[in-house]
């Protein structure tokens, strides 16, 4: 048989627990960091500063404050997109930032260049996969194939990336719908666009016309320019992902061990990742590793139609406000 086995219980005398004053204890939340309600007719300026100095919204300021403050001391502010951005609508809002000169540089992935085209170009984008899929037609759009495949052909020929290639074209194209178009604005203000590709995954690549080669040597050439823009970021600087959930998180980590590397000591500077869902390469390939010997990594969680018009407007009022401050 098995022996019993007795349990005793500890004794508590409650009567011994020991309390202290709430005026000694740390309080992480008070009515100073609160929301304020606003009134009709409110400007975004006080709708900013009514926010409460609270979890997300505490980040959300200090993300503007730090692009603001790179922009000030010169600093860049570099970002990396995926196509999802211009497909909201949003390409207006980025090329805002470049001609305020807040933005230093781009980095895209690979079907940005399409959505972008085709915006420039015939003012739509975004087919319906659904329904073009099953009857062959998907990614099959006579012009997207053959513009962009000829222009990065031609472009690593004349010892371009992807993104300078495109941009050059368009600026010499002079399409109808350009001023939407965040290739043609950065190639006429000469800020710098780069590409990150990988093969099979854009609809350009199943057109006869693409060439393995030249997309492969100008995105190549495209990373190794993004690893010197990445170079900047160094005490004060801020990157930004937005909606780029696998390729460009890889790309700036890359970039980051280059510049490591070769002893350039890349700390102190801001990262941000913007997407409606907070993803594991984003958050350890932006977020954490990066700037783990120096800086502060901060996830803004929401949908970009919504998300980077509020960035935008908050940056450009901060801007403004100082300026008219001094």
């Amino acid at each position: 048989m098995t022996p019993e086995v007795k349990c005793e219980l500890t004794t508590i005398n409650w009567q011994e627990i020991k309390t202290y004053p709430l005026s000694e204890r740390r309080s992480k939340v008070s009515f100073d960091d609160f929301a304020r309600p606003g009134h009709k007719g409110i400007s975004f300026a006080a709708f900013w500063g009514n926010l409460p100095n609270i979890l997300a919204a505490a980040d959300f300021k200090a993300v503007v404050e730090a692009i603001v403050n790179a922009y000030k001391t010169q600093k860049s502010v570099l970002l990396g997109m995926g196509a999802h951005v211009i497909k909201c609508g949003l390409g207006p809002l980025v090329n805002e930032l470049v001609r305020r000169g807040v933005l230093k540089g781009i980095a895209m992935n690979g079907a940005c260049i399409i959505h972008d085209f085709e915006i420039a170009y015939a003012g739509k984008t975004s087919e319906d996969v659904e329904r073009e899929l099953h009857c062959g037609r998907f990614g099959m759009v006579q012009e997207t194939g053959e513009f962009l495949n000829q222009t990065i052909k031609e472009g690593v020929a004349q010892g371009l990336g992807i993104g300078r290639a495109v941009g050059k074209k368009l600026l010499a194209m002079q399409p109808p719908f350009k001023e939407y178009s965040i290739l043609y604005q950065c190639a006429l203000l000469e800020v710098p666009v780069t590409v990150h590709v990988a093969v099979g995954t854009d609809i350009i690549h199943m057109h006869p016309a693409a060439d393995g080669a030249a997309i492969g040597g100008g995105s190549l050439r495209d990373f190794r320019e993004f690893t010197s823009l990445v170079a900047g970021l160094s005490n004060g600087g801020v990157y930004i992902n937005l909606g780029s959930a696998v390729i460009l998180p890889e790309v700036f980590l890359k970039a980051v061990s280059v510049l490591n590397n070769l002893g350039h000591g890349l700390k102190n500077f801001t990262t941000v990742n913007m997407d409606f869902v907070q993803h594991y390469r984003p958050r350890e390939n932006v977020l954490k590793r990066p700037v783990a010997a120096g800086g502060k990594g901060y996830a803004l969680t929401g949908h970009h139609e919504i998300m980077l018009p509020l960035l935008t407007q908050s940056v450009i009022e901060l801007l403004e406000m100082e300026e008219a401050n001094k």
